[in-house]
């Protein structure tokens, strides 16, 4: 199982300086530059104390410098945001200046107060994050760039520079049927979330394997990484303290309890810190998560974990006490 870490820089109760909260995600990043993880992939989000990084790719090109080995991807780059010549510029600059060693994850977003402070109309929001992404794509490998489409249309561009990878890889952050069908019928390698449910990631991948195989295209050998978020401590109760304490915090500033549209089988509405406890989070021991781990790894074709630790224990004690037994 490949492993790499969905770095969020959540600020918390505002309790700490927000500097430390980079710090402390640098940190991390030189224990993950020692060996053992694949990738950090860097999470972007805008007016919210959920994770305070407006721009992964400042951020990317920070941590490249100051690593040789670790991949560095976006998770997502927020396309629909942005004019989508910045992004292929950017991102080849980036892949060049780090020695070839970025993953880009490309995704539409959901929040309806980015849409409107950057100027994006909401119902616009999907096509103008799908177009974007085949302007980047075609600029990437084209010598030259002509593109026609409904909001960008450019004539023999030179679009410099080139990424030091041919071709850059290229993931599609997909948490709904919509992007996983569009992604899956063009070829592209998919993200998945780390919101859903196990059973919710199984399915969503099984309909990407359908779809993609229904194009002529082959799942074999694609990393798709699958984001989950991880409580470990010394102990199953203390682990569970830290996973009710995370999904708490992800309900009360992220995901709207009265959007979650999660219900038990007897058709009543679930307390949402109960939903993520029991149906989205791994937690326990370490000897409980490699468990949790290896089940899932059969159970939701997990062979790529996007770890998202929901504390600094978590991700030390799955460090020194998971990662060596899942790889």
């Amino acid at each position: 199982m490949k492993v790499g870490v969905l770095q969020f820089f959540s600020w918390p109760d505002r309790k700490v300086p927000l500097p430390a909260v980079y710090q402390r995600a640098l940190a991390r990043v030189d224990v993950m530059e020692r060996g053992g993880y694949d990738a950090i992939w860097l999470a972007e989000h805008h007016f919210t104390g959920y994770s305070v990084c407006p721009s992964v790719h400042v951020m990317a090109t920070h941590i490249a410098a100051r690593t040789q080995r670790l991949r560095i991807g976006t998770a997502v780059t927020l396309a629909a945001l942005y004019h989508p010549l910045r992004i292929a510029e950017e991102v080849a600059l980036l892949d060049v200046l780090s020695g070839g060693r970025v993953n880009w994850g490309a995704g539409r977003g959901f929040d309806a107060t980015e849409f409107a402070n950057f100027g994006v109309a909401t119902e616009e929001s999907g096509p103008r994050f799908r177009e974007a992404v085949e302007v980047v794509l075609a600029a990437w490998k084209s010598e030259r760039l002509t593109f026609s489409g409904k909001y960008h249309q450019f004539a023999n561009l030179e679009v410099l520079p080139k990424p030091l990878q041919q071709p850059l890889p290229a993931w599609i952050g997909a948490t709904s049927a919509d992007p996983i069908l569009w992604a899956a019928s063009r070829g592209l390698s998919i993200l998945m979330d780390p919101h859903s449910t196990h059973g919710q990631i199984a399915r969503k991948r099984e309909l990407y394997r359908e779809k993609l195989e229904a194009s002529g295209f082959s799942i074999a050998g694609r990393d798709l990484p699958m984001a989950r978020l991880v409580a470990i401590a010394d102990s199953d109760a203390e682990a569970e303290a830290v996973a009710r304490r995370g999904a708490a915090w992800t309900t009360g500033s992220y995901v709207k309890a009265k959007t979650m549209n999660a219900f038990r089988s007897d058709g009543a509405e679930l307390d949402p810190t109960e939903h993520y406890l029991n149906d989205v989070i791994v937690h326990g021991s370490p000897d409980k998560v490699v468990d949790q781990l290896q089940r899932l790894q059969s159970e939701m074709f997990l062979d790529y974990l996007m770890l998202a630790p929901l504390s600094e224990r978590t991700f030390q004690l799955f460090t020194d006490k998971v990662l060596p037994r899942i790889q």
